[in-house]
């Protein structure tokens, strides 16, 4: 192989693992934001309501027994 065609092969490597990273970093920072409350949309918002709800449906359990 010449140098040409080792230059183009590295480039197109690198090109690749540039969108993979690119791609898995979007991902992430996607879901990151997912777990940051927002006034009830997200999904921790989602989980603190059912925790709420859990913790209320204890008490009553608990006052029954």
């Amino acid at each position: 192989m010449s140098a040409n065609e080792w230059a183009s092969l590295a480039v197109a490597i690198v090109t690749i693992v540039a969108g993979i990273a690119t791609a898995i970093r979007w991902m992430v920072k996607h879901y990151l934001h997912e777990l940051v409350p927002n006034s009830g949309s997200s999904i921790k918002d989602k989980i603190n309501k059912l925790e709420t709800r859990v913790d209320e449906i204890y008490v009553l359990l608990i006052e029954r027994g």
